[in-house]
């Protein structure tokens, strides 16, 4: 196999270079990915760029310490938060909260860098039953921190969005919110919405509140995402009497 010279621009030292050619032929490194394509994934996950498209072989390759953890909020990610998530009224301290870099594979099959914010508490929980939908392959559309959307609840479920931590106050009350302490997570909101009367959240959603028809990213009560999360304690808003909330998983305690 031949190995086209790598650009010394990308790399920090020579043990990176090193690192990057062992891990191409570990992974069984195949022409239909260029050096280049692969070198951009490693970037993407070394500086986690959520949202972003990787390969297979680059989560094979350089993932072992970058994926499915659980940490601190960094700097750059809690800039990003202040004034939309975190506003300055908040009351939960940033320190209970977690930054989680997780993996999720959409419909069409692609592999996509995910980020959530949750309660330290719960962090672990989330984190594993992420990874058992990602190994299962179950599509998630998008996993980007709702500070990306200027927090707007509306706006992230619209673009169907799944996120966890935002201080805000439940639609229409003063009351606050489960994801204001950072203790519920939302997966696929735009394809299951909250229904209550004639209410639908996100508006876009209206059609999805039908939950005898089938469609892509459709959360069922027998689903594996339903079991993961009751497994560990969850409550699920598709279970709910009065209201119905099919995005929603909770664990207050």
């Amino acid at each position: 196999m031949q190995f086209q010279r790598l650009p010394l621009s990308i790399m920090k030292s020579k043990f990176s270079a090193f690192f990057l050619i062992v891990s191409l032929c570990t992974v069984g490194f195949s022409h239909a990915q260029s050096v280049d394509a692969l070198l951009a994934d490693e970037a993407a996950i070394r500086n986690w760029q959520a949202g972003k498209t990787v390969s297979a072989e680059s989560v094979s390759a350089f993932c072992e310490k970058s994926c499915f953890v659980a940490k601190p909020i960094p700097d750059a990610v809690f800039r990003l938060m202040q004034g939309k998530s975190f506003p300055a009224n908040a009351t939960i301290k940033r320190d209970d909260l977690r930054y989680l870099q997780v993996l999720h594979y959409d419909a069409k099959g692609k592999i996509i860098l995910g980020e959530l914010v949750t309660n330290k508490a719960i962090s672990r929980d989330v984190l594993d039953v992420l990874k058992v939908l990602y190994e299962a392959r179950y599509p998630i559309e998008r996993m980007v921190l709702i500070d990306r959307y200027g927090a707007d609840d509306e706006r992230s479920m619209t673009a169907n969005n799944s996120s966890a931590f935002n201080f805000r106050f439940v639609a229409g009350t003063r009351k606050l919110s489960n994801h204001s302490t950072g203790r519920a997570v939302d997966i696929n909101p735009l394809y299951n919405p909250f229904v209550v009367g004639k209410t639908v959240s996100p508006a876009a959603g209206r059609a999805y509140a039908d939950r005898s028809k089938d469609f892509v990213y459709k959360i069922n009560a027998d689903d594996l995402c339903v079991r993961e999360f009751k497994k560990r304690g969850f409550e699920w808003g598709g279970d709910w009497k009065t209201r119905k909330d099919y995005q929603h998983f909770e664990k207050k305690n």
